[in-house]
């Protein structure tokens, strides 16, 4: 005596449902796509535009590896090695103070602030510094560090302007992703015994840790592209300089304005470099963005 088994029957999409609601999915679908299209019109575009651009500069064999230590506006050559020094370093030191006070701040206001008051100052100073204009933080480091404390204009100052707008986006970021992971996975843990300070650090940040990296990162992209705070607490330098407590130091918004002020789009020479500073400055995000997601997936929970 054979049985067989009845596979149940998937119903066809949108059976039973009126002609309005499936033309109004439609149309919302539709709706969405051309939007993602008109979105991504102008992305392409500025994409296309700094690489057909900026591949000239780029494909120069010493780009990557000198200066433009002596070369003059009408000089074609040098490279772009002092710049990227400069940013790289600048957002090193940048990193180094606004990660750490970020994910803290979006971890206290998740797991301990809750409705205290405290915590809901710390929620209105961020939503403040969120919106606050490159060369307002800027101004304020050098009314702060160089005109009131004595030091001299730096990279280090220009490092410590950009963390006013790196840590606004991190606390963000991490608040967000530290609301997703599920209150099932703390209180697992508290049922087991673990402390709070150890379930946060082993439990729920490395579970939100793919999250918090894209966020970094968005803030890393944003502060390493502004050009105000180089103008007011550093100057641009066509050298280089390793010294982030003195002197001009290059970067690659500082070598953008400074090819803008030699006339770029008049002169061949600066507008070359221009667009090979733009596509660099590209490259190097990119590139961080890469590792850093590679970096959060090995560091990630497993699944099993």
């Amino acid at each position: 005596m054979t049985s067989t088994l009845e596979r149940p029957v998937k119903a066809p999409a949108f059976q039973g449902v009126s002609l309005r609601r499936k033309l109004t999915n439609h149309f919302a679908t539709v709706l969405v796509t051309l939007s993602l299209l008109v979105a991504l019109i102008p992305l392409v575009w500025v994409l296309y535009s700094v690489i057909v651009r900026g591949w000239a500069a780029l494909s120069s064999p010493v780009w990557f590896t000198n200066s433009q230590a002596g070369m003059t506006t009408f000089t074609a050559g040098g490279g772009a090695y002092h710049a990227i020094v400069g940013t790289l370093l600048q957002g090193l030191v940048c990193s180094l103070i606004s990660i750490p006070i970020g994910v803290m701040v979006g971890v206290y206001l998740v797991e301990y602030g809750g409705g205290t008051r405290l915590g809901k100052v710390t929620t209105f100073m961020v939503d403040i510094l969120t919106g606050v204009p490159s060369i307002v933080a800027a101004l304020f480091i050098y009314a702060l560090w160089v005109a009131t404390l004595g030091f001299g204009r730096s990279g280090f100052a220009v490092s410590l302007s950009l963390v006013l707008l790196m840590i606004p986006v991190i606390v963000r970021a991490t608040e967000e992703m530290l609301r997703i992971v599920p209150m099932d996975l703390r209180e697992a843990s508290y049922a087991l015994g673990v402390p709070k300070w150890k379930t946060i650090i082993r439990i729920v940040i490395p579970t939100a840790l793919s999250g918090i990296v894209t966020g970094i990162m968005l803030a890393l992209a944003r502060v390493m592209g502004e050009t105000a705070p180089l103008l007011i607490l550093v100057g641009y330098a066509q050298a280089m300089n390793f010294d982030m407590f003195g002197g001009f130091m290059g970067s690659l918004p500082g070598m953008m304005y400074d090819q803008i002020s030699a006339g770029a789009g008049a002169n061949p020479v600066p507008t070359d470099r221009l667009w090979g500073a733009a596509l660099t400055l590209i490259l190097l995000v990119a590139l961080l963005n890469v590792g850093a997601r590679a970096v959060a997936k090995f560091f990630s929970p497993k699944k099993v």
